[in-house]
């Protein structure tokens, strides 16, 4: 797996070399933990308030460790996405091309629905797409030219599918299963893989 920067690293490095007690550790492990959980629950509404009181520590500590609800919240966002790209790369580097894109698939769904979360929370950024726009061509390729993945699709309309399993709480009056999203990614999997496709109407996404 590629090596990542953990958030905690991240917030807890000053440039001087100074190692953190132990404590300010823990407060921090805490605090990007606490801002993961509560981002996803909450979405674009979440607060440096109700971060602190998941972690279980005052709004002072919070600032003090942290500096910012904006810091904290770019940290995490950088490592989910460093998360993502190394789970693409362990794709990559399985020896079953079929077995290592469905693995990166179900990890992508699963930590995009948590980077979409904190990138609301944080108003919209561009994080680093490119990398990842990579190593989704590279996994659909791979599968493709090994025979396991239909060859009319492209890496693109590969994206937007596994954007599709992702699933709200509910449509239609209809409420969510508890494995909704492993239900979808699993259809669309079976889609991707079939021997006997119908005709793609229209033009791949640009």
């Amino acid at each position: 797996m590629t090596a990542t920067v953990s958030a905690v690293d991240r917030l807890l490095d000053d440039g001087s070399g100074y190692r953190p007690r132990a404590d300010a550790r823990r407060n921090v492990e805490r605090l990007v933990a606490a801002a993961r959980e509560a981002a996803g629950e909450i979405g674009g509404e979440v607060t440096a308030h109700e971060i602190a009181r998941r972690a279980g520590v005052g709004i002072g500590t919070f600032y003090r460790r942290v500096g910012s609800l904006e810091a904290l919240l770019e940290a995490v966002l950088d490592e989910i996405l460093q998360e993502i790209i190394a789970h693409a790369d362990d794709g990559l580097a399985d020896d079953d091309p079929w077995v290592g894109f469905t693995g990166f698939a179900a990890s992508y769904i699963r930590l995009r629905n948590e980077l979409c979360d904190i990138n609301e929370a944080l108003g919209g950024v561009d994080h680093a797409r490119g990398d990842l726009r990579d190593r989704i061509r590279r996994l659909v390729e791979r599968a493709q030219e090994s025979g396991v993945m239909r060859r009319d699709v492209t890496w693109q309309d590969v994206a937007f599918l596994l954007v599709g399993a992702a699933t709200a709480d509910h449509t239609l009056g209809l409420h969510a299963g508890p494995e909704q999203w492993e239900r979808n990614l699993q259809i669309t999997l079976d889609g991707l893989r079939t021997d006997d496709p119908g005709k793609l109407p229209g033009k791949p996404p640009r």
